[in-house]
């Protein structure tokens, strides 16, 4: 019996916007230095469009509505009726959920604080540091510690001192714990493999992320000796998957009642297509407007993060490929389960390093080095899966071809 999938639309490989995604986070990169250069107010102006607790800045404004329009067009393409319906293949989704909270979080902050806060750190600079918020609601006088970090002032406003390549773990950890952006609807279908089994596991990690999202974030950025802003942990994931997974739920049922569900696949998310992407390379251009001295001052700075990040992409990978061989799993159920856990949210995950640490900060610019190799790095792995197909036995009912 084939199995009713959780998200409306099948993907039918990569779009305009998506093929080239990694050129246009290069060109948002770009302008964001320019504009950093340019206009050095103005960023700054727009993150200064903030919700404030206590006199201390918490959600920036712009950066919220172009995050909810990040995550908005993944929440609604989910139909949560169906995801329990969905997962009967029991194999295959323990499998992902094993390897995206019980493995892949741990082995993120391992391989980032080897090479972060060791094969790296001398390139890094030993004494280099990062200015990020105060946790939320922590009335903390300047000079005062906490973890590892030192209150300052700038600019009136009380900030964190810490040294930068923790902030760099920081946007590691963050992402290590963000399992699979939809996107990974398209590497599932590139690789000819289960679309329904993928279809599942989005919508099922979505609602994971509500329930372990803010425990591992907490614990594991306090052993690397972070701040642990637990109110601003758990604010970030009601304002950037709570309010998105609502409102994508209550519209998608709304919409289909109205216009019915021929309408709302073919023509409304067709109309959402390209609009995560934008909302991102909006969010990045801010970023880089602020960043940007940074990078011209070091520009290895992205590869000594990309470094970790892709060894971990394909650390998990292998690791998921080859427990699915063992488990005996069909080519169609193997590859989607190795990918998934492979790929990262990274939209929660810039969204939360934004409201935790700030739109300035070095963990802000770890997660969107995710974004950066995210592409070439994932369709690499669909190209491995292809040409070791003969390896797993053949479902019995194989998806068709793109």
């Amino acid at each position: 019996m084939s199995r009713q999938a959780c998200i409306t639309n099948q993907p039918k490989g990569l779009g305009f916007f998506e093929r080239y995604l990694t050129l246009w986070v290069v060109l948002s990169i770009v302008a964001g230095i320019l504009l950093g250069k340019a206009a050095p107010g103005l960023a700054k102006s727009l993150d200064a469009l903030s919700i404030t607790v206590d006199g201390a800045p918490v959600v920036s404004v712009p950066i919220a509505i172009c995050l909810f329009f990040m995550m908005y067009p993944i929440m609604v393409k989910i139909d949560f009726a169906r995801v329990l319906r969905a997962g009967r293949s029991i194999k295959p989704v323990g499998l992902t959920l094993f390897i995206n909270w019980a493995i892949k979080p741990f082995t993120m902050y391992a391989i980032a604080v080897f090479f972060l806060g060791t094969a790296f750190y001398g390139f890094i600079g030993p004494d280099a540091m990062d200015l990020v918020k105060t946790p939320l609601g922590a009335d903390l006088p300047v000079g005062a510690t906490y973890g590892v970090g030192t209150v300052v002032e700038v600019d009136g406003i009380r900030m964190l001192q810490v040294p930068l390549w923790r902030s760099y773990l920081a946007g590691c950890i963050l992402l290590g714990i963000a399992p699979c952006t939809a996107m990974v609807l398209v590497w599932g279908h590139l690789a000819r493999s289960n679309d329904a089994h993928t279809l599942v596991m989005v919508a099922i990690n979505s609602l994971t992320m509500l329930v372990l999202y803010g425990p591992l974030g907490g614990f594991l950025l306090g052993v690397g000796k972070l701040p642990v802003p637990w109110q601003a942990l758990l604010l970030s994931i009601s304002i950037y998957v709570a309010l998105p997974l609502v409102a994508g739920f209550f519209s998608r049922r709304w919409i289909i009642a109205a216009k019915g569900e021929t309408w709302f696949q073919e023509r409304f998310l067709h109309i959402l297509t390209p609009i995560t992407i934008v909302a991102l390379l909006a969010t990045l251009v801010l970023l880089f407007s602020f960043k940007g001295e940074t990078i011209l001052n070091d520009p290895l700075t992205i590869v000594w993060i990309a470094v970790p990040l892709f060894l971990q992409t394909v650390l998990i990978f292998g690791l998921g490929y080859v427990l699915a061989k063992l488990l005996k799993l069909s080519y169609q159920d193997a590859a989607p389960s190795a990918m998934i856990g492979a790929s990262n949210h990274f939209e929660v995950a810039i969204a939360t390093a934004t409201i935790l640490f700030g739109l300035a900060s070095g963990a802000a610019l770890a997660t969107v080095v995710g974004v950066l190799i995210e592409v070439p790095v994932m369709l690499m792995l669909v190209r491995i899966c292809l040409k070791t197909k003969a390896w797993f036995p053949v479902g019995e009912h194989p998806p068709s071809t793109p």
